[in-house]
C-alpha cells in the first residue's frame, strides 16, 4: 500500500534519477528511464542483501579463540542457491530489457510525420515528406547555416519517424533528452526510428559522432509544439515564408534558444584572422 502511492519518477527524481539524464520527452525515453530506475533498484537490493551476509559473517563467526573452527567441504544447498539466483537474475534483466528495446526500435505502418534528417558537413537539413521511403516528396524543409541554427519544429502527441541520410560521412543524430540517438549513413542505407513527444518545449540538439574538424558546430534545436501549432508552422512553410516567419506566426520565439552559432572565419572575433600566424608555422 505505501508503494502503490509513488511513481518510478518520483521515485527516481529523489535519487537524481541514479544517474541517469531524466525522464525524457518522448514515450519511448520513458520506457527505458523506467527500466533503468527498476533495474538500479533490483541492483541495490541484491547489493543490500550480500553486504548483511557479509556483515553477518564477519560478527558471527569472528575468531573466538584458538580452537580450529570445524571444517565443511561444501554446502549444496547454498551452492544450488547462489548458481541459480544470478542466473534467474540475469534472465529477468535480459527480458525486460528485450522488450523496452523492441519498443523503442518499434516502427508503425502509418507514422503520423515523416522528417528526412539530412547531415553534412557540418550543417542538417530536415524535410518534411508526404510518405515514406527515398521515392516520397519533400512538402518542405529547413536548412541550417553557419549564423542561424536549424530548428526541427514537431508535434507532441504524434508518432514521428525519422529517415536518416548523409551527404559524405557518418554523423548521429542527438537529443539528449530523447535519450536516444541513431547514427546517419551516407549512400543508400538510411537508419529510420520513431518517438512519440509527449511534452512541449525547445531541446538542444547535436552530432554526436566526430565527424570532422566543424564537428561542434552541428547544432540544431528540437522545438515540440502542440499539433494545431505545427499545422499552422508547416502551412506557412508551404506558402513560402521562412523557418523564421512561420515560427513567428505560430508566436514563438524565431530563432534557437538553447544553442548559439559558433565562432567562425567570418566573424571578427575569430581566432582565425588575416593578420595572425597559426599555430606551428
Amino acid at each position: 500500500m505505501l508503494l502503490s502511492g509513488c511513481s518510478i519518477e518520483s521515485f527516481g527524481s529523489k535519487f537524481g534519477h541514479f544517474g541517469w539524464p531524466g525522464p525524457g520527452v518522448s514515450l519511448q525515453a520513458h520506457k527505458m528511464y523506467d527500466l533503468w530506475i527498476a533495474s538500479v533498484v533490483a541492483a541495490l537490493v541484491v547489493g543490500i542483501f550480500v553486504w548483511g551476509l557479509i556483515f553477518w559473517c564477519v560478527i558471527r563467526y569472528r575468531k573466538r579463540g584458538d580452537e580450529l573452527p570445524v571444517q565443511t567441504r561444501f554446502n549444496m544447498p547454498m551452492e544450488v542457491l547462489y548458481t541459480v539466483t544470478p542466473i534467474l537474475i540475469v534472465a529477468v534483466l535480459f527480458y525486460y530489457t528485450a522488450i523496452v528495446q523492441t519498443d523503442v526500435d518499434k516502427l508503425s505502418k502509418n507514422p503520423d510525420q515523416v522528417v528526412e534528417v539530412v547531415a553534412f558537413k557540418w550543417q542538417w537539413q530536415f524535410n518534411y515528406r508526404d510518405g515514406m521511403g527515398k521515392e516520397a516528396n519533400t512538402v518542405t524543409s529547413t536548412v541550417g547555416s553557419a549564423d542561424v541554427i536549424p530548428l526541427l519544429v514537431l508535434p507532441v502527441g504524434e508518432k514521428i519517424r525519422f529517415e536518416e541520410t548523409s551527404k559524405d560521412v557518418i554523423h548521429s543524430f542527438w537529443v539528449p533528452e530523447l535519450l536516444f540517438k541513431r547514427d546517419v549513413f551516407p549512400g543508400s542505407a538510411r537508419n529510420t526510428f520513431e518517438v512519440t513527444l509527449d511534452k512541449e518545449g525547445r531541446y538542444v540538439g547535436r552530432c554526436a559522432e566526430l565527424c570532422g574538424t566543424y564537428h561542434a558546430f552541428m547544432q540544431f534545436e528540437l522545438v515540440a509544439v502542440s499539433k494545431d501549432q505545427f499545422t499552422q508552422f508547416l502551412d506557412a512553410k508551404k506558402q513560402g515564408a521562412t523557418t523564421q516567419e512561420a515560427m513567428t506566426k505560430i508566436g514563438k520565439e524565431p530563432y534557437a534558444v538553447t544553442t548559439e552559432p559558433l565562432n567562425t572565419r567570418r566573424q571578427s572575433s575569430s581566432w582565425n584572422q588575416s593578420n595572425t600566424v597559426a599555430a606551428g608555422k
